[in-house]
This record gives structure tokens, sequence and C-alpha cells, in this order.
């Protein structure tokens, strides 16, 4: 099902290791948009990328990966979904750590898509919460999660030392 009237139909499944090219190559796409001014992009891709290979690499059982594709299997865009214990209360959530689309795909319901599973795997998996962060500047995502139901929760405050 999809956000926006699309021909193409659009399905969530758990990730394997024949996509971990695919999923890399999506990386790239978490810096475009203007980025704080003490956060360099190549800084940026490079700490994404690294995590990512990481979750990729070591499967840790809090780390699920997901990737969406329409009826002809072609990869559309990547979700990661972690659990966590949340801090006041210790019940566990299910955080977006990661939630890509393929650039020739956006604004054709990937995105929705994949938000919906996330939160149907949280309900399924009795996660009290859904939580995400986002830059401030990418005003898109954010445009996105809020018709989502997602608000601001706490603001993370960043000041360099010099």
């Amino acid at each position: 099902m999809n956000d926006r009237a699309s021909e193409i139909d659009i399905h969530v499944r758990l990730a394997h290791a024949d996509d971990d090219d695919f999923i890399l190559a999506l990386a790239s796409r978490f810096a475009e948009f203007e980025l704080p001014v003490w956060r360099k992009r190549n800084e940026t891709l490079a700490g994404v990328r690294r995590d990512i290979e990481h979750h990729l690499r070591t499967l840790p059982p809090t780390s699920h990966l997901f990737v969406s594709e329409d009826q002809d299997a072609t990869l559309l865009g990547f979700l990661h979904l972690q659990t966590r214990k949340d801090f006041f209360t210790g019940a566990l959530n299910c955080h977006i750590a990661d939630l890509v689309v393929a650039a020739e795909y956006e604004g054709r319901g990937v995105a929705g898509t994949m938000l919906r599973f996330a939160d149907a795997w949280a309900k399924e998996h009795r996660c009290r919460f859904l939580t995400l962060g986002v830059f401030p500047n990418n005003a898109r995502a954010r445009k996105l999660y809020e018709r989502h139901g997602f608000g601001v929760e706490i603001l993370s405050m960043v000041k360099p030392v010099a």
C-alpha cells in the first residue's frame, strides 16, 4: 500500500547479505541537505557508513535490517530498526536508526510504507514508543515524520569545543 497514488506495489522484507551493496550505496543520501555548520559532510557520511557496515557485519540481536522492494523485486529503500530500553521508564522502544529511499523512487510512497511497517513491527514486538532522530535542516524528512505522527520529545543541543 502506498501513501500516494503510484503504479508500484511496495513491500518490506528482512534484508539479506545480497542486499548489502544496495544498502551501503544509499548511505550518501543521509547528508543530502544542509548539515549543522559544525558537521563536515565527509565525516558524517563516513560515520553513517561505518555504523551501517557494523550492523550488517555483526548483526546485533537488537538490530533489525529491512529493505523495501516493488513487485519486480527492485530494491527501493532501506530501514534499520533497533530495540532499546526507554531511559525514563525502562520500557522497550523501537528506534528507527536509518530510513532511506533511493533517489529515483522518492515521492512514490516508499518511505511511508516503511514507516507503517516500522509501526506495525514495533506493535508486534510490544514496544511502547517508536523513536527516530533527524537533522533539523532535513525538512523533507521532518515533514514526513510529522505526517506520520512523530513529534519532538528531546532536543539534542551541540556546542563545538574549541
